[in-house]
């Protein structure tokens, strides 16, 4: 009879930086789903303000945690990954850096955006935050067009992002997922 086999311990992310990550999906989540789109009139219409600080509030938060996140991940790497080829190896470590270049392009490009169409920054009760640049209507509409395109690829990134993590613990049986889920 054979004993069972303990399986490896599973080398986990940090708890801060499960936080970090589970905190940035849920942020970019809901930026997405409360954004307003469309053109400027649209977007900075009176009856969209809520709506369009709410986002506003959301993306800051999302740069900020990601700047937080950078800081965290250059003290504390991540865990080691387990064997697979090197191709995936390759397409995980561009992906993850393609997520947060993407995490901080979106809101640099909105408030660039926003600052050269002449609109401050609506972050509802935080308040406004005034242009710091002189206005450029028409690099500010470029802008705009290049936050709402990179928006949209970070909400695919991120989904094929979770699809592999789905791969990797239900076909490929190893750890990754379980990486990055709180607990023991």
């Amino acid at each position: 009879m054979h004993a069972p086999q303990i399986p490896p311990a599973v080398e986990r992310y940090t708890a801060a930086a499960q936080l970090f990550h589970w905190l940035t999906a849920l942020l970019v989540l809901g930026a997405f789903i409360v954004s307003i789109g469309g053109p400027e009139m649209r977007v900075y219409s009176p009856a969209n303000d809520f709506s369009r600080g709410l986002h506003e509030l959301l993306g800051m938060c999302v740069f900020a945690l990601t700047v937080m996140r950078m800081g965290w991940r250059a003290a504390f790497p991540p865990p080691r990954s387990p064997e697979m080829p090197a191709w995936m190896e390759l397409g995980a470590k561009l992906g993850h850096w393609a997520i947060y270049a993407l995490l901080a392009a979106v809101p640099l490009t909105a408030i660039l955006g926003a600052w050269f169409e002449g609109h401050p920054l609506t972050m509802l009760v935080l308040g406004n935050i005034q242009p710091w640049l002189a206005p450029s209507r028409q690099a500010g509409l470029v802008l705009a067009d290049i936050h709402r395109w990179l928006g949209d690829v970070l909400i695919w990134l991120a989904g094929l992002h979770a699809a592999a993590a789905l791969y990797h613990h239900f076909w490929r049986r190893d750890a990754v997922l379980l990486s990055m889920l709180p607990g023991r």
